[in-house]
C-alpha cells in the first residue's frame, strides 16, 4: 500500500508543470485573479509571474530569459520579438489599457488635465517612456493638451508603471498611471473625482495590449493553455472588473 502511495505522489509530480511568463506591472492585480481562474481548471500547472515594464522584459527575453509567453503593455514589444525570431507567432490584442490621474491628496479634478499647472504641484510622476507603453501614453496626453513644455521640470519618471504609484505614495503630488492599479483591494480607500480620474482617452493612443508565445523547449502545451485561458471569455471578464476595454 506504501508502495502504490508512493508511486503516485511520484506520478503526480511528473505531471506537474511550472511555466514562467513575463507580464507588464499593469496587469499585476488582474493576473492574481486570472492565476486564480486557470489554476481551478489546471491544477497541474503552475504559474510562475515575473513582473517588469514591458521594456526591461523585452530585453530580458533577448537576453535569454526563461520566459515562455510575454505579457506586453502594448503590442510594439511583442511584435519587435516576433521579428527577431524570438516569439512562435505573431502578438495578438488581450485587452485595452487606459490611463488615470492619482493623487493621495484630494484634488479639483474638474479642471482637468489643466490641474497640473496649479502651483501646488510640484512634482507628477509617470512612468518612463522608453521603457514603458503607460509612459508614453502619459507623454502623449501632455503633448496633445500643448501642457509638456511648462510642467517639464515637474516631471518625474518611474521605471515602471506600479513604481510610479509608489512616487505618488510617497513623493510625488500626482501621477499618471494604469487605471487597472485602482481596482486592487489597497487602493478602495481612493475615490474617484477626489483622489483620481480618467485621462481623456483622446488625448493618448490607444493602449492595445498585446501577448506572444515565446519559443520555450519546455511546457510548450501548458504555456498553450494559458495563453488559450488569457485570450477567453474568463479572462476578458477579469480585464473588464480591473478597468480595461476589452
Amino acid at each position: 500500500m506504501l508502495k502504490l502511495f508512493i508511486l503516485l505522489l511520484l506520478s503526480l509530480s511528473l505531471c506537474a508543470q511550472t511555466i514562467t511568463i513575463a507580464v507588464a506591472t499593469n496587469v499585476s492585480y488582474a493576473m492574481q485573479e486570472i492565476k486564480e481562474e486557470f489554476s481551478s481548471l489546471y491544477p497541474d500547472i503552475k504559474v510562475h509571474v515575473v513582473l517588469g515594464s514591458s521594456g526591461k522584459l523585452t530585453a530580458q527575453i533577448r537576453n535569454g530569459a526563461p520566459y515562455g509567453l510575454f505579457m506586453s503593455a502594448n503590442m510594439k514589444y511583442p511584435k519587435a520579438l516576433f521579428q527577431d525570431g524570438l516569439a512562435l507567432q505573431e502578438p495578438v490584442v488581450y485587452a485595452q489599457g487606459t490611463l488615470a490621474y492619482f493623487s493621495v491628496k484630494p484634488r479639483d479634478f474638474s479642471k482637468g488635465i489643466a490641474l497640473l499647472k496649479d502651483e501646488n504641484i510640484e512634482k507628477i510622476a509617470l512612468a518612463n517612456p522608453k521603457l514603458a507603453p503607460y509612459g508614453i501614453a502619459a507623454r502623449q496626453a501632455l503633448q496633445r493638451a500643448k501642457l509638456y513644455k511648462s510642467v517639464k521640470e515637474k516631471l518625474v519618471f518611474a521605471e515602471s508603471i506600479s513604481q510610479t504609484v509608489s512616487y505618488v505614495m510617497t513623493a510625488a503630488d500626482i501621477g499618471f498611471i494604469a487605471k487597472s492599479l485602482l481596482y486592487s483591494k489597497k487602493m478602495h480607500a481612493f475615490k474617484e473625482d477626489i483622489h483620481w480620474l480618467s485621462v481623456d482617452t483622446k488625448l493618448y493612443m490607444p493602449i492595445k495590449q498585446g501577448v506572444v508565445l515565446l519559443k520555450s523547449k519546455k511546457n510548450a502545451d501548458a504555456y498553450k493553455a494559458f495563453y488559450n485561458f488569457v485570450l477567453g471569455n474568463e479572462a476578458k471578464a477579469i480585464f473588464k472588473k480591473y478597468g480595461y476595454i476589452i
